[in-house]
């Protein structure tokens, strides 16, 4: 670590206003540093020091050496939603025109598994809950009473 990284990574870790993990990632990184500029601790007494297990310490240095400060210290941007969106817009304009009509002639009112049950009879959605419903109507701002 040359002497301008360690000197930023002691800015960040001592001033100002950061995110928790930059700031730990900054201490972590400053501990195990053994040039002529630190003193020397294993991954282990750092690990411990820090709070942080020795294998993401040694992960954290890798992405140090390998791929620089800046990504070390800051988190991978997610490229893609874990899961994927299973109702769209179409659903909803589907259950809010439905929810919007007349209830069936043997009810008096939609409840909110109505038109869960409605949907997966229309073939709209093969399947949905009744919480899916009452948070997609929650959502639009929409009851249904």
């Amino acid at each position: 670590m040359t002497k301008e990284e360690r000197e930023e990574l002691e800015v960040i870790s001592k001033t100002g206003r950061r995110a928790a993990k930059t700031i730990l990632h900054a201490r972590a990184l400053l501990l195990p540093d053994t040039g002529p500029f630190g003193e020397f601790r294993t991954v282990k007494m750092t690990a411990e020091a820090v709070g942080l297990s020795t294998r993401s310490l040694e992960h954290l240095k890798q992405r140090f050496v390998e791929e620089g400060m800046e990504r070390a210290l800051k988190r991978k941007v997610r490229v893609k939603p874990p899961r994927e969106k299973i109702f769209d817009g179409d659903f909803e304009a589907h259950l809010i025109a439905l929810a919007c009509s007349d209830p069936p002639p043997e009810r008096e009112r939609w409840t909110v598994r109505l038109p869960a049950e409605k949907l997966i009879e229309l073939k709209i959605v093969p399947a949905v809950s009744a919480m899916t419903v009452c948070n997609t109507l929650k959502k639009t701002n929409l009851s249904l009473t």
